[in-house]
């Protein structure tokens, strides 16, 4: 038995689609969630503050995995 198990097609046709998304879409994005989030938290919308603020950790995981693909991606483990 492998040590990994192989990726399957449908791990793969979204790795190749969210491969072709830049990097640094993910930390703009991430960045612009916490300005919003500060903006609502100082208007004093403390619910909306939190609920726009906790994307930021997703969104950086998101293009943490994106650069895993672009660097490593599943077809390497392929024979």
């Amino acid at each position: 038995m492998e040590e990994y198990e192989k990726e399957g097609e449908v791990a793969k046709a979204i790795e190749k689609e969210t491969a072709k998304i830049p990097s640094d879409i993910f930390l703009w994005s991430s960045l612009a969630f916490m300005g919003i989030s500060l903006v609502l938290k100082l208007s004093k919308k403390n619910s909306e503050a939190l609920f726009i603020g906790q994307w930021a950790a997703p969104v950086l995981l998101f293009g943490i995995y994106n650069k895993i693909v672009k660097t490593q991606g599943s077809e390497r483990n392929d024979d």
